[in-house]
Order: structure tokens, then sequence, then C-alpha cells
């Protein structure tokens, strides 16, 4: 059940973080879920190294959000060189 969360969250997750920065991205649905779930790890992440969560602790939404708009930033960086 919880990887399916961990799923559902995601796409939630990187549709908002989407929403938030719009923009022309490569990829697409897949590329925003995959991103989004990568976002709540690195929210999770950036917590514990900010000493908001304790080791164990997931990220709340928003940390997940911000994780997630990083690494769509990032993505964007990257691909958007080699496109």
């Amino acid at each position: 059940m919880h990887l399916i969360g961990t799923l559902i969250i995601g796409l939630i997750v990187g549709a908002l973080a989407k929403f938030l920065m719009p923009g022309k991205d490569p990829g697409g649905f897949i590329i925003t879920i995959l991103l989004g779930i990568a976002g709540a790890f690195v929210g999770t992440y950036l917590g514990q190294l900010l000493h908001l969560y304790q080791p164990g602790q997931s990220a709340g939404w928003i940390m997940s959000i911000i994780g997630a708009m990083i690494l769509l930033g990032i993505y964007r960086l990257i691909v958007g060189r080699n496109a």
C-alpha cells in the first residue's frame, strides 16, 4: 500500500509542481509523475538536512512540491541544453 500511496502522491505533487512552474517541457505525463515521486524523496532529504524532519519521517506536501519543483528546474536545464 505504501508504494501505491507514493505513486498517487507523486502524481499529485508532480502535477502541482508543473502547475506552479508552467512552461514547455520535453517528456509528458510519466516524467511529471516521476519528478513528483522523486520530489518527495528530495523534499524528505532537504527536510532532514534542515532538521525539519527526524530520520524516518517523510516529507509533507509542501516540501514534496518544493523538491519536485527543484527537480523540474534541473530537468529543464539539462534537457533544454540538449534540445
